[in-house]
């Protein structure tokens, strides 16, 4: 995970955390986190990053609209951080 920015890691994180969530509805969780918009030729390159990279799995809900889920390794990734994460946070 550390090749990941910290926006494709907060993206992963949405999408760890949602129900197969679309486009639209991780763009509106990001938002209400940064409290800025997030325009889709920010979003969408990174979103195919993270599926290129295999951290996420990409779904057609229907003809207009991808759907996005957290893959194996993507799972096993925000594992690893966290654990890396509570070495220094946990005292």
């Amino acid at each position: 995970m550390d090749e990941l920015t910290g926006f494709q890691r907060d993206l992963l994180y949405v999408i760890a955390g949602a129900d197969r969530p679309s486009g639209q509805d991780i763009k509106e969780e990001v938002e209400r986190y940064y409290s800025t918009d997030v325009n889709h030729g920010r979003l969408y390159p990174n979103l195919d990053t993270l599926v290129n990279k295999e951290y996420v799995e990409k779904g057609q809900l229907d003809r207009r609209t991808n759907y996005y889920a957290i893959s194996e390794h993507g799972q096993r990734a925000i594992e690893n951080r966290r654990e890396w994460e509570r070495q220094y946070l946990d005292t």
